[in-house]
């Protein structure tokens, strides 16, 4: 149950996010576009799994999650696998998806493979931004006026 809520409140976020045009500017920048399906994990997932789930997309993805030590939402954009790119040795099987992006935020963009991918892709971080770690933003910026405050202001109960 535990992994369940984790991609719940990070659908959430990443539904928020989406619902800004900051937010659907700033993905648009580092390569998506609307209907790119988004991969939602939790930090302790293997990588492979996380990988697995990507690739029954067949296409580019971002895959999100939640850092469970600063809640920051975390995206990646991952390409498919492809045969142009030098193969490089599969990721070992321990490294989790948490483990993955915390090497990535030092280099950005890396190629990787997983084990059962013959060939190699690119994972390249989307850098954070103001929309994308304010919890709710979208839902502060267009929020309707509160009933019981406008009650209140006219002295009606």
């Amino acid at each position: 149950m535990p992994g369940r809520i984790a991609r719940t409140q990070t659908a959430v976020r990443v539904a928020a996010f989406l619902a800004t045009r900051e937010g659907k500017s700033h993905l648009a920048s580092y390569g998506w576009a609307p209907g790119m399906p988004i991969v939602m994990a939790r930090a302790s997932e293997p990588l492979n799994d996380v990988m697995a789930m990507v690739s029954i997309h067949g296409q580019a993805v971002l895959v999100a999650m939640l850092d469970p030590r600063s809640d920051e939402l975390r995206m990646l954009h991952i390409t498919t696998p492809q045969s142009a790119l030098r193969v490089v040795a599969p990721s070992p099987a321990t490294v989790t998806i948490g483990e993955f992006f915390d090497r990535l935020s030092s280099v950005t963009i890396a190629e990787f493979r997983v084990k059962f991918w013959q060939n190699t892709a690119v994972a390249h971080v989307v850098p954070s931004c103001h929309a994308m770690q304010a919890p709710g933003f979208a839902g502060k910026r267009y929020q309707l006026p509160d009933p019981r405050q406008a009650l209140a202001s006219t002295g009606a109960e």
